[in-house]
C-alpha cells in the first residue's frame, strides 16, 4: 500500500439503510484498509462518529438487537417542527455510544448539516459528538430541527448526502465513499402500490429519497470519490431499522466486490 496516502471514508445518508456502513467498515478492516479520516451525513454521521470513537462493536451489537417494537420505543411524538423530537434516541446514544467531544475522538471526524434558514451546507467538526450527530440526522418532517451556534440545523443529506468535499477538505488523499441510494428512488412506494396506498410517512421519506438520489448524483459528478461503494438496498424502507443484519451483510458484500479495485488504486 502507498504508505504516504491518507485514506478517508465518507459514509452517506440513507436512514435505516445506514447500518450497511457497519458491513463496509468491517470488510475494509478485514482487508487491512483502515481509514484515517471519517466523514458522514445523516445516518452516516452516526455510524462514522461511533467508528471514529472505536465503538463499532458496541454499535453492531445494539443494532442487531433492534426489533420493530424497540425501534418504536425510541419514537417520541412531537407536533412542533417534526414528527419526532429524537430525545429518547439521542439520550440512548449519549449514554452508550457518543459520550465525548469531537476533538477527543480517536480519528478526525466531520459531519454535514443544513442551515434551514439560509439553505447553506454546514460542516460540523467540533463540540459534543451527540449534538453533531443530532443535527446531521434531523430529517425534515420526521425529526425536529436542532439549534446550534445560531443556526437551525436539519439533515445534511439535503445538500450533500455523500460529503466527499468535506473529506477532501480535512486532508484525505484517497477517498472511499459509500452511496446508499443505488436503485432506491420510488422503489419502496412502487412495492406497496399494488396492495395499498403509501401512508404519510412513506410518502415523506420516499420523496426525500428521490431528492437525495438526484443531489448525490450531481455532487459526486462534480466531486468524485476515488472509490465508490454502492450497497443494493432499494427494497429496504427508510424506517426499517430492525433489519440491521440484512443491511450489514449487503454492506460487506458490496465492499468485497470493490476491494480488488480499491487495492489496485492503493497499490496493495
Amino acid at each position: 500500500m502507498k504508505t504516504d496516502l491518507k485514506i478517508g471514508i465518507v459514509l452517506g445518508a440513507g436512514s435505516a439503510r445506514g447500518w450497511a456502513h457497519i458491513g463496509v467498515l468491517r470488510a475494509l478492516e478485514q482487508a487491512g484498509i483502515r481509514p484515517q479520516i471519517v466523514c458522514g451525513a445523516s445516518i452516516g454521521a452516526l455510524v462514522g462518529a461511533v467508528y471514529a470513537n472505536g465503538g463499532l462493536d458496541a454499535l453492531e451489537e445494539w443494532v442487531l438487537s433492534l426489533t420493530w417494537r424497540k425501534v418504536l420505543g425510541f419514537f417520541d411524538i412531537s407536533f412542533n417542527g417534526g414528527f419526532l423530537k429524537g430525545a429518547k434516541l439521542i439520550s440512548y446514544l449519549q449514554d452508550n455510544l457518543l459520550e465525548t467531544e469531537v476533538e477527543e475522538l480517536a480519528l478526525p471526524f466531520g459531519a454535514v448539516a443544513t442551515d434551514l434558514r439560509s439553505g447553506r451546507e454546514i460542516w460540523l467538526r467540533e463540540g459534543r459528538v451527540v449534538d453533531v450527530v443530532r443535527a446531521s440526522i434531523a430529517l425534515p418532517g420526521l425529526f425536529t430541527p436542532c439549534e446550534r451556534d445560531g443556526h437551525l440545523l436539519v439533515d445534511g443529506a439535503l445538500v450533500n448526502p455523500v460529503p466527499v468535499s468535506l473529506c477532501r477538505a480535512m486532508g484525505a488523499d484517497f477517498v472511499i465513499a459509500v452511496d446508499l441510494g443505488s436503485g432506491l428512488a420510488g422503489r419502496h412506494v412502487r412495492s406497496t402500490a399494488k396492495s395499498r396506498e403509501p401512508n404519510m410517512i412513506e410518502v415523506l421519506t420516499e420523496s426525500i429519497n428521490i431528492m437525495q438520489v438526484r443531489i448525490t448524483r450531481s455532487r459526486l459528478a462534480g466531486e468524485p470519490a476515488d472509490a465508490l461503494i454502492m450497497p443494493r438496498l432499494g427494497d429496504m424502507g427508510s424506517l426499517d431499522y430492525h433489519r440491521a443484519a440484512e443491511s450489514i451483510e449487503e454492506g460487506r458484500l458490496a465492499t468485497e466486490l470493490m476491494l480488488p479495485q480499491i487495492k489496485q488504486l492503493l497499490g496493495c
